[in-house]
């Protein structure tokens, strides 16, 4: 059976776009360094992307995450060739829709999202990798298996913080892999329980 994992590449102060969000730097200011590192020459990079991509079936995003990167991923997503099927969480479906396309826009919340991926996915993992608030709302929800990520030796200093608003639960995690590569260190987190804080 399949994971849900949220990956995100993320500086060590916790940010996943920077400042000045906009549609010519969908991550803002010098935010795309947060993704140098898969494009890097080094062969542990190269393969610990192509095992992430063989791995997912199928991948959940938000709509300012769609909005912003489709002129970038086209029609085929963010998977490039491969064309993993997309469910962007959204209150309406955008006007302008790449012709076959591997997005569908799913209007009625998270879980619907996550059914419909599993469904296509089967056995392999539903990757949340589209935006913080679509990731913040899946932990919320207690619906992640594996929190990866690719942590950057950058400090941005502001941004969008990918934990920004989990709630109040503590979400116990188990290391579960540690992969240091000049570019960016490659932290897999297993999520094991959640503690309840107060009332």
């Amino acid at each position: 059976m399949g994971r849900v994992i949220v990956v995100m590449s993320t500086s060590p102060d916790g940010f996943i776009t920077v400042s000045n969000v906009r549609p010519e730097e969908p991550l803002g200011d010098d935010g795309e360094r947060l993704h140098t590192w898969a494009m890097e020459p080094d062969d542990r990079n190269r393969q610990l992307l192509e095992e992430a991509t063989t791995a997912v079936g199928a991948i959940i995003a938000g709509r300012r995450t769609y909005d912003l990167s489709v002129p970038w991923w086209g029609a085929d997503g963010p998977t490039g060739a491969t064309r993993r099927p997309v469910f962007v969480v959204t209150h309406a479906t955008p006007p302008n829709v790449p012709d076959g396309g591997v997005y569908t826009f799913v209007s009625d919340g998270i879980e619907s999202a996550l059914r419909l991926a599993k469904a296509v996915a089967e056995d392999r993992d539903v990757a949340v990798m589209g935006g913080a608030n679509v990731a913040q709302q899946f932990i919320r929800a207690g619906l992640v298996d594996v929190i990866q990520i690719q942590l950057v030796p950058v400090l941005f200093g502001s941004g969008t913080r990918l934990f920004e608003s989990i709630g109040p639960d503590h979400v116990i995690l188990e290391t579960a892999q540690v992969v240091e590569t000049p570019a960016a260190t490659h932290l897999q987190f297993r999520v094991v329980d959640r503690l309840s804080i107060g009332a």
